[in-house]
């Protein structure tokens, strides 16, 4: 069963840039100014180290 990044938007303060989107080896996730972070699931490689460094939880795999 193949796991999905979802952006918990109820935990993201969206009030600064996203300090995951940096993090992402594969260039996944985006930010327009302090929006909550973007999922490019065509890009995305569901390797967690985005929702592992998100300090709010915002970032989620789920199965």
């Amino acid at each position: 069963m193949s796991k999905i990044l979802t952006v918990k938007h109820e935990n993201c303060p969206q009030n600064h840039p996203c300090p995951a989107v940096r993090v992402c080896p594969v260039g996944a996730l985006s930010q327009s100014g302090h929006s909550a972070p973007v999922v490019d699931h065509g890009k995305c490689i569901r390797c967690g180290k985005c929702s592992t460094f998100c300090p709010k939880k915002a970032l989620v795999l789920e199965v």
